[in-house]
């Protein structure tokens, strides 16, 4: 409990907020008119008047007649984790994409709660005897156009979607595997990225600094190509609504061969952090994916211990810093042998004069052995099955 707190915290200040006070109280089951029983709401009240406070967060989300009894109660804007979150998120988007998802999500979250805000017009009984009023209409009137507006987007995205397959299959005829960035909101997965392809992400010391998806091509030290794709973070009671809307964007994580799950070692609710990822991972379907754990942070005071620790709890797994660079060799020798594609080995000769071919030959291929000496250039080397047919003329008979 103290934790998802402590977690809150960090959201609300992430959204800009000034946190002056907590509250938490044991019940067996929510308070269904106010969440939280009469006498604690009646003692946070008291506190919001002293404290001068204009907002409420709650830990967990709250129907739409709970806010609103909060609200005439405390005399202040109530808001439950998951509208933090999408305010948060709201902030975060940047691209076309990422805000058409935003306020899907947030439409979504509003639908069921529109009546809240149209408490203040009259709710008169007609002549008929059926009960109506101002209220009545305009509500009417605001959920045929949210649910208008929902239908638009869902349009929009679609054709994202769609934008997105054909940039998967661009990228699938260089045949070059996808590994998706996976982790916790602040676990370090921008920073990665950055470190490890020179992409200029986002990277932040703060819950979803980064929202839009990243990709950028990374070459291992044994020449394999692999396209690295960072995506939004996970978090504790991620919002299912959030989940559903940025499936677009999620589709990259499920496309991927290999899911480079990122885990801030030096936190110490990491094993809930990691729980939490999995659960977003099952909801969309991707849990059966091959997974390289990657504790992160290990240059913090404390760290390597427990990332050694971890280490030995999952059988693919790396302790680095993506900071300092630190388990680089070792990261990169994990995703060479987690991504080894099929390649064939052969033996060629190639001219001097044919630079072109030797240059091409040391872009793609693993070379294993070379000879410079003689009239011609001779390698063993490993190369790709789609790119065979660039060498084949100097390709060796087996013998």
């Amino acid at each position: 409990m103290v934790d998802s707190l402590d977690e809150l915290t960090e959201l609300a200040t992430t959204a800009g907020a000034a946190v002056v006070g907590r509250g938490m109280q044991k019940l067996e089951a929510p308070h269904p008119g106010t969440y939280i029983g009469a006498g604690k709401a009646e003692e946070l009240a008291r506190e919001c008047r002293e404290l001068g406070a204009d907002t409420v967060l709650f830990d967990d989300e709250l129907s739409g007649a709970q806010a609103r009894n909060l609200e005439e109660l405390f005399g202040c804007k109530v808001m439950d984790r998951t509208a933090l979150i999408l305010d948060i998120f709201g902030q975060r988007a940047r691209t076309r994409e990422g805000k058409l998802q935003v306020e899907l999500a947030q439409l979504q979250y509003l639908m069921p709660r529109l009546t809240r805000y149209w408490t203040h017009l009259s709710r008169q009984r007609g002549s008929t005897g059926s009960i109506g009023g101002e209220g009545e209409s305009q509500l009417e009137s605001d959920r045929r156009k949210t649910q208008e507006r929902i239908e638009k987007i869902r349009d929009e995205l679609l054709i994202v979607r769609k934008q997105r397959t054909t940039q998967r299959a661009g990228r699938q005829r260089h045949q070059w595997p996808l590994a998706s960035i996976v982790g916790y909101t602040n676990a370090g997965k921008s920073t990665l990225l950055n470190a490890l392809t020179g992409a200029e992400v986002l990277a932040a010391d703060m819950l979803f600094a980064t929202l839009d998806p990243t990709t950028r091509r990374l070459r291992l030290p044994s020449n394999q190509n692999v396209l690295l794709s960072d995506t939004v973070g996970f978090i504790r009671k991620l919002p299912h609504g959030l989940v559903e809307a940025f499936k677009a964007t999620l589709e990259e994580v499920v496309e991927a061969e290999l899911l480079i799950h990122v885990v801030d070692s030096s936190h110490p609710q990491c094993a809930q952090q990691i729980e939490a990822v999995n659960s977003v991972l099952s909801e969309i379907g991707a849990m059966e994916k091959p997974v390289l754990m990657v504790f992160n942070k290990v240059d913090k005071q404390g760290a390597r211990e427990a990332a050694e620790l971890l280490c030995q709890q999952f059988p693919k797994a790396v302790a680095v810093s993506s900071r300092e660079k630190i388990g680089f060799d070792t990261l990169f020798a994990e995703l060479g042998a987690m991504l080894k594609p099929i390649r064939d080995f052969v033996e060629v000769r190639i001219p001097h004069g044919e630079q072109k071919a030797i240059s091409r030959l040391h872009a793609l291929g693993q070379i294993v052995e070379q000879d410079y000496s003689g009239p011609e250039a001779w390698f063993r080397v490993r190369i790709p099955p789609y790119v065979r047919h660039e060498f084949e003329r100097f390709v060796l008979p087996e013998n």
